[in-house]
């Protein structure tokens, strides 16, 4: 029997994808079986490794359950705890799975292919993990701050949301750049793109993120809230609204004053709600001709005219010197008080009864005076007031 030429090169064909089909059944079996081997050589291992990444994932669930109970129950959301659960409570189940089977992968000598598989994901889901966990710790203390402003209707209470997204790309960008750099990938080319990029958008956007950081800055460092009254330049008024951009003030006159935040930041700020106490002083001047066991006796006297007011204590009342036309004192007393109109009205009473015992007293405000001396013919001075002393001074003043 002969076969033709048709035949033979049939038989060859089916030969050779014999041949492929048995090289492929045994590239299969080769890898099964040294799996199967490994298995069989570290069952002990596995075992345990098995219980202790059971334990982890375990420990990781409990975390993550006290922390979103944390939250549920915890009525103060500005608080670390309730940060620190907000943190807990974004664990994910994929991140608690590798990360197990990634350890007990390293400590039962698992093949090279399956720990390299293994170590891979790791790195992927540990920076993802990461990103969520950093976004989540930034965006928590912001928002702890923005609510202990108790300012919800604030612009930087609206503008959380733009705050997370720039969070959001900043935190997910360099988990995205670690995955890159530890799989293997060179990012030297990448990174310098993205700080050209970031220097270009900064430069464009200087003074949205100036403002927006000012904005923080007073939300973190808080050298006043709302409420508090504050002192910038010359203008005085209370805080009523902390902006993105900008602070708005009801000055005491009762306009509304607007400062940018960066501006606002480089000056000197005086914050009057924070003083314990206002030291106000009082000056005033007597007339020369008033006689010295008067001026002795003036804190005394004076003393009388605030005694009524619980909330004052003098500090002193001195002579300070000798003016054009009086004798010069100064009252100064600390108010206890931090209503403002409540130390303006009381400084006025105390202006107005040292008015009244003065009066009653005889003791004499000064006030600019000029005395004119004239001579007659001869030279002879004629004086201004009769010769029987100071008693009629005034009759020649003009």
């Amino acid at each position: 029997m002969t076969s033709s030429p048709g035949n033979k090169t049939a038989l060859d064909a089916l030969a050779a994808d014999t041949a492929i089909v048995e090289n492929t059944i045994e590239k299969i079996e080769q890898p099964a079986e040294r799996t199967f081997d490994w298995v069989l050589a570290n069952i002990d291992n596995l075992l345990i490794g098995g219980l202790v990444a059971v334990g982890i994932v375990g420990l990781m669930m409990i975390l993550r359950t006290m922390g979103r109970r944390i939250l549920q129950n915890s009525p103060d959301r500005s608080s670390w705890k309730a940060i620190i659960a907000g943190v807990l409570a974004k664990t994910t189940i994929i991140f608690m799975v590798v990360t197990t089977t990634h350890i007990v992968a390293i400590h039962t000598n698992a093949p090279e292919g399956v720990e390299s598989f293994f170590h891979v994901a790791f790195i992927i889901v540990f920076a993802l993990q990461g990103a969520i966990w950093a976004r989540e710790l930034i965006l928590g203390v912001i928002s702890s701050k923005i609510v202990h402003e108790d300012d919800r209707e604030s612009t930087l209470a609206n503008a959380l949301s733009l705050i997370r997204v720039l969070v959001s790309i900043a935190a997910f960008a360099i988990a995205f750049i670690v995955i890159l750099d530890n799989v293997g990938v060179d990012v030297t080319t990448l990174i310098a793109g993205l700080g050209i990029g970031g220097i270009a958008i900064g430069l464009a956007a200087q003074g949205i993120f100036s403002d927006l950081f000012a904005a923080l800055s007073i939300v973190f460092d808080r050298p006043f809230k709302k409420g508090d009254v504050i002192r910038y330049g010359t203008t005085t008024g209370t805080v009523e609204k902390i902006g993105l951009k900008t602070t708005r003030l009801r000055s005491v006159t009762g306009e509304q004053v607007i400062m940018a935040n960066t501006k606002l930041l480089e000056q000197e700020v005086n914050n009057i709600a924070e003083a314990y106490q206002r030291r106000i002083t009082i000056p005033f001047g007597v007339i020369y001709q008033t006689h010295p066991d008067v001026l002795k006796q003036m804190r005394a006297t004076v003393a009388a005219a605030v005694e009524p007011f619980g909330d004052i204590e003098i500090l002193r009342v001195v002579c300070t010197g000798f003016g054009d036309s009086s004798i010069n004192f100064e009252l100064v007393y600390d108010h206890t008080s931090d209503d403002w109109n409540e130390i303006v009205g009381t400084q006025s009473q105390v202006c107005i009864r040292i008015l009244e015992i003065f009066n009653d007293k005889g003791i004499e405000f000064a006030y600019p005076t000029q005395t004119t001396f004239t001579s007659a013919p001869d030279g002879t001075m004629i004086m201004p007031y009769p010769e029987g002393g100071f008693g009629g001074m005034g009759k020649g003043e003009s």
